[in-house]
């Protein structure tokens, strides 16, 4: 199967640089796969599960907390804002913020909190516990 050049870039540094032969994302607008020779766009990442698989590899999981995804015919950059490896995530962290942020939106009513921003760290911390756990 033909394959394409994938870069995962995070703001601390590159996760992942080499070729694949399929990827899949979340974008914000919907799911999207990437296969060589696709059609160039520019997407939107949101919080989810991205998925690629090597020619002599099975497919690696990678928790990601948004960002962008530019596809060329030959190449996928994605810029997340965070990216982690299934293998890498540290699972009693990701519990410990899941239930912060759910304590702070339980108690909202008797604080002054940003409800958007414990929203979006419930949403990471769930994401990288269910990838984390595979």
């Amino acid at each position: 199967m033909p394959t394409f050049q994938l870069e995962i870039v995070t703001p601390e540094k590159t996760v992942y640089s080499g070729e694949v032969e399929r990827l899949r994302a979340p974008g914000t607008e919907g799911g999207f796969g990437v296969l060589a020779g696709h059609h160039p766009m520019l997407a939107s990442l949101s919080i989810g599960e991205m998925v690629f698989s090597e020619q002599e590899n099975g497919p690696k999981s990678v928790a990601i907390s948004g960002g962008f995804a530019e596809v060329q015919r030959d190449r996928v950059t994605v810029l997340a804002e965070t990216a982690e490896f299934a293998r890498d995530i540290d699972v009693t962290r990701a519990e410990a913020a899941r239930d912060r942020a759910r304590e702070l939106l339980a108690r909202k009513q008797e604080q002054q909190i940003d409800e958007a921003r414990a929203n979006l760290a419930l949403a990471r911390a769930i994401n990288r516990l269910r990838i984390g756990v595979h």
